[in-house]
């Protein structure tokens, strides 16, 4: 990457569509172990939210990745109880894999910066990482729409 930012890219189920996001290296890092079933030998961030909720009683039923305003995604963890928290993308993301939380992405934020990886054949894919190399977070903007 030219700005050496970690990404995550969000796949959309049933589609080609694949959802950038630019993340910190501490995210990046939390987001791996959690992919990877790695358990620290003391919690992270991540793990100690996932403990309080278990003992708070309360469920994260689902993320939901809501907006995009000048380059900046916005996302949403949403509890059994009805009760919605604001959170950075990456933090939902790490949290959601943590306790096993399925991840949405607004249409709105798909069509305006998904990007389409048809049929996933490796020629797309390295057509995909070429021009992830040439791109910034700055990037992805919200249309005028």
């Amino acid at each position: 990457m030219p700005s050496n930012q970690p990404i995550v890219l969000l796949r959309e189920v049933g589609g080609d569509r694949y959802l950038p996001i630019w993340i910190g290296p501490g995210e990046a890092t939390a987001i791996a172990f959690a992919q990877q079933g790695m358990a620290p030998a003391r919690p992270l961030t991540h793990d100690l939210f996932k403990d309080v909720l278990e003992a708070v009683g309360q469920e994260l039923t689902e993320v939901r990745i809501t907006d995009l305003r000048d380059g900046v995604f916005y996302a949403e963890l949403v509890f059994a109880s009805g009760v919605e928290v604001s959170a950075r993308p990456s933090d939902a993301i790490a949290l959601a894999l943590r306790t096993g939380t399925p991840i949405y992405g607004s249409d709105t934020v798909l069509d305006d910066a998904g990007i389409a990886i048809p049929d996933e054949q490796e020629d797309e894919v390295e057509k995909f990482r070429e021009f992830l190399d040439q791109i910034s977070p700055e990037d992805f903007g919200t249309s005028n729409q």
